[in-house]
């Protein structure tokens, strides 16, 4: 019970890091000694101190001797820092209690081997649906090689995300945006394809939470997109990136250039446009390890047909429009039985809105 009871502790302390620490994982740790916390600390941002380095160095006195609770299996590898093994080995630790192991193929249980070669006694496991439910988005893409994928939308009771003629600005209440730059602030790039930027010109910038702006990408099959667009402004501040079929001889790719934005091209689906899943190949191998879709309708349409979705937030304003935009197109379902399933995470008020918070099955 005491192992559990230091393990929430850490995982309380790992949560601090969302946001800041992507595509690291979120990590905490705790070291106990005669039943004192003597130090404690969190993984805070990517490149900097891992949680047992920063809980090292916030003990109170000697360490030799004591337990090291940890969320996540330590790293043996020379990254952007040190491995974390060398140092809990030179502080002469006896014992380190972990909560899961590491997937990612540098570490997976090469830290604990080294750990226990070195005779200090390793238990692991503990609270381990919960460390990695916590880095769900760490695991999927240490596991697929994918981006964790979430599609976001917000729409009103009878399920419309715009009025018939386009008006979606704004469906959510004031909490409810809030909410959905902290979403931003939580994944390492937004998506959206180039309809939403012609009719809303966003920013796509996290500016109502304290976090990071995500890397921009925009879904543009024919290079539409206007020079005056929000998203190709500050590029030096928050980069964009437009994914097209188009190659680097159109005149469309190089007046976009000019600009100084990133185009990369994406070989075409069968439908003639960005085919999605490839797109989401080139963004991992650049370490992007989760994007945000926000739209619109026939972007989330797509993702959803390919079953490229992991996480899907629903943002239900207590308004009924009737006649107007659906959030998800024709998904070619004609059985029942092979309707997309969900399993709801978290269901929460958000002004005069709810949030439901899903997982797909």
């Amino acid at each position: 019970m005491k192992d559990e009871y230091y393990m929430k502790m850490a995982l309380k302390l790992a949560r601090k890091g969302r946001g800041f620490v992507s595509p690291n994982p979120l990590v905490g740790a705790i070291i106990v000694k005669d039943g004192r916390i003597i130090g404690q600390g969190y993984h805070q941002r990517y490149g900097g101190d891992h949680a047992e380095i920063i809980a090292l160095k916030n003990c109170s006195e000697d360490v030799a001797g004591s337990t090291l609770y940890v969320t996540l299996e330590p790293c043996c590898h020379e990254g952007k820092t040190p491995p974390c093994i060398d140092s809990i080995t030179k502080h002469k630790i006896t014992r380190v209690v972990i909560g899961t192991i590491d997937s990612n193929p540098l570490v997976s249980c090469r830290g604990i081997k080294y750990l226990q070669n070195c005779g200090i006694e390793v238990k692991t496991g503990i609270l381990e649906p919960e460390c990695r439910e916590l880095n769900e988005v760490f695991f999927h893409f240490m596991e697929t090689k994918l981006p964790f994928v979430t599609i976001k939308y917000a729409q009103t009771l009878d399920g419309r995300i715009a009025t018939a003629t386009g008006q979606s600005q704004w469906i959510s209440s004031p909490p409810s945006l809030k909410f959905t730059h902290k979403l931003r602030a939580a994944h390492d790039a937004i998506l959206v394809g180039v309809g939403t930027i012609i009719k809303d010109n966003p920013e796509l910038t996290v500016r109502l939470v304290r976090g990071r702006n995500p890397l921009r990408v925009i879904v543009d099959s024919a290079l539409k997109i206007p020079a005056k667009s929000k998203v190709l402004k500050n590029l030096s501040e928050t980069k964009t990136i437009i994914a097209t079929i188009k190659k680097a001889s159109d005149p469309q790719f190089k007046r976009l250039t000019k600009l100084g934005v990133e185009i990369i091209t994406v070989n075409a689906d069968k439908q003639g446009k960005v085919d999605l899943k490839k797109l989401l190949k080139m963004l991992a191998k650049r370490n992007i390890s989760s994007v945000l879709i926000e739209g619109g309708a026939q972007i989330i349409t797509s993702i959803l047909i390919n079953n490229l979705a992991n996480r899907l937030v629903t943002v239900i304003a207590p308004k009924i429009l009737g006649k107007g935009i659906e959030a998800v197109g024709d998904l070619k379902i004609h059985n029942l039985d092979l309707a997309k399933k969900l399993s709801i995470r978290k269901i929460a008020r958000s002004g005069d809105d709810i949030i439901i918070d899903n997982r797909l099955i």
